[in-house]
């Protein structure tokens, strides 16, 4: 159902590294993100956390954590499907960084999340078949 999943979060400098990894294993126990260190608008360092999963168990089991999700979460991001994916078939997500370091997890809007980019599998690699293997992700 998903090919990869793509992820990345920033850690600003008012926020611990160590917490920001840990809420991203939360999200994705099998996360083992690069660091790159870059400067923020304000001169400020930022560091960005990212990778990729691409091994089926592991995707597997992100699609568990998908499954446990609260029934309003997953009511929320099948409400908001079509906005959060692309012509290619790409679903972006965004979760809680704080409430993901405490062990919940919440679909949000904002940017100062976890970012989340998953390929759907879908044949052909269309908006509209790619929104069916999604919804039946979520439902």
């Amino acid at each position: 159902m998903i090919h990869n999943l793509s992820y990345r979060a920033f850690v600003y400098g008012t926020e611990n590294e160590e917490k920001v990894r840990e809420a991203l294993s939360t999200l994705l126990p099998a996360a083992q993100p690069t660091k790159e260190i870059t400067e923020g608008y304000h001169k400020n360092q930022v560091i960005i956390l990212q990778g990729k999963i691409t091994k089926k168990r592991k995707l597997k089991d992100f699609l568990e954590k998908l499954h446990s999700l609260n029934p309003s979460a997953k009511k929320r991001i099948l409400r908001e499907l079509e906005f959060k994916m692309d012509e290619r078939g790409n679903l972006f997500l965004r979760f809680d960084k704080q409430r993901a370091y405490l062990g919940d997890l919440k679909v949000v809007d904002h940017g100062d999340s976890l970012h989340l980019k998953l390929k759907i599998a879908a044949y052909p690699s269309r908006k509209e078949e790619a929104l069916k293997v999604a919804r039946q992700i979520f439902e």
